[in-house]
């Protein structure tokens, strides 16, 4: 893996989840209470053997440098040539934004050439997996190929949202459309199509010529799905490679979080009993930056009807979190959260320090960091007034609170 440069793309406005990315890059939204997104992909890089790895920004990206500044430059050791770079815009081709996916990669030729590798991993840097790429690009250098693609079986509908491939018995891809609105199934499984993780690996002096060929097309919208992959199939090797559960023998877990209500199943998943995405699995960690918090705490264990209890079921608790005499049932409560007395928590995400006053009662929502909930408050009860005071209310119902909302504001409350 000392040849192998490691591209995360980590630049993209990530819109549909407004209000969360009103602030921070998509990569960087919180995830599993103690998380970012990010965590995943550069977790997967570094228990891969992956040594050298350059994460592209674009919008609103302080957050997400700040984050790896903190919480991933000590893992790696620049003597010895391994880094976690981040690397916004430079303009050095011209004097625009990244205009797609491949335009991104091109935009940085330089940067990525003077590490001198020979095969470069392109990854998203805002979907949540666990994948070790030592595989992939085994599987690379075993087929001789020029371009693998790791594919997911995912149901029609989802589809529509990816790069859809068609392959031959031998996995070598004959055909890939980019978002169809009918995608093509799988031969066998009219319920499945094979579609693009966004995941890929090059081979870096092919990499190169292509992007400067796709940078000359005035037609190109210079992005690998729409343009660079469907324009080599046909005279060039291209293989898939399935992306497979190697413990349960199912497909693997993936989650393209590019919608709220696709972030907050994902986000809920976690709190199952047997998760298919493992967080304790000491043999493939999920690093991160943790603060000095204290551990959580839970107070009050008074007994009868009316009584106070601090208590949390089925649910994650950060570091920090104090539970006083509040009750908590399927959520995830992010560092330095407060429920106090009688609150109640149910199907829901709280991001940091996020304090619930006394009485409160929240109900399938997902709240960002710093927001105070006055006490007596009902959030996730009545959609229309949830609307009334500002908040998101997705396609599934879930309420949004942002951390500029201020629920104090709406309501005209003071702090208990």
């Amino acid at each position: 893996m000392k040849d192998v440069l490691a591209v995360i793309l980590a630049g993209g406005k990530g819109s549909r989840l407004e209000p969360l990315t009103r602030d921070r890059a998509k990569p960087a939204v919180p995830f599993g209470g103690a998380y970012r997104i990010i965590d995943f992909t550069l977790s997967n890089c570094l228990n891969s053997g992956v040594r050298k790895n350059l994460v592209l920004t674009q919008y609103k990206a302080m957050s997400l440098d700040r984050h790896i500044n903190l919480g991933w430059q000590g893992y790696l050791c620049r003597e010895l040539g391994e880094f976690v770079d981040v690397v916004p815009p430079q303009q050095r081709i011209d004097e625009h934004w990244y205009q797609g996916t491949a335009d991104a990669i091109y935009q940085n030729i330089y940067t990525i050439e003077k590490e001198q590798p020979k095969y470069v991993v392109v990854l998203a840097g805002d979907h949540i997996y666990k994948m070790n790429y030592m595989k992939l690009v085994e599987i690379h250098l075993k087929n001789d190929v020029d371009l693998t693609v790791s594919a997911l079986r995912v149901d029609l509908q989802s589809a529509r949202q990816l790069g859809v491939m068609q392959v031959d018995s031998d996995y070598r891809v004959i055909g890939f459309k980019e978002k169809p609105e009918e995608p093509t199934p799988i031969p066998g499984d009219p319920r499945h199509a094979l579609a693009s993780m966004g995941i890929y690996v090059f081979t870096a002096r092919f990499l190169f010529e292509q992007l400067c060929l796709d940078a000359t097309r005035p037609d190109s919208t210079h992005d690998f799905g729409r343009d660079v992959i469907p324009s080599i199939i046909d005279t060039h090797r291209v293989f898939a490679y399935p992306f497979m559960d190697e413990n349960r023998k199912q497909d693997a877990y993936w989650r393209d979080v590019g919608t709220l209500d696709a972030y907050y199943e994902a986000n809920m998943d976690l709190v199952s009993v047997d998760p298919q995405l493992n967080l304790y699995d000491r043999h493939w960690p999920i690093r991160t930056y943790q603060p000095d918090y204290p551990p959580p705490k839970f107070v009050f264990a008074e007994a009868g009807p009316g009584a106070r209890r601090g208590q949390a079921l089925d649910s994650i608790v950060c570091l920090g979190s104090i539970l006083s005499g509040g009750q908590v049932d399927r959520s995830i409560l992010g560092l330095d959260t407060r429920i106090n007395s009688y609150a109640q928590v149910e199907d829901s995400i709280l991001f940091d320090r996020v304090d619930v006053g006394r009485h409160a009662k929240i109900r399938r929502a997902i709240i960002d960091k710093d927001v105070h909930v006055p006490a007596g408050v009902e959030i996730g009860f009545d959609h229309n007034v949830d609307r009334k005071r500002g908040f998101t209310v997705t396609e599934k119902g879930v309420t949004v609170i942002a951390k500029t909302d201020g629920v104090e504001h709406f309501l005209g409350n003071r702090p208990s």
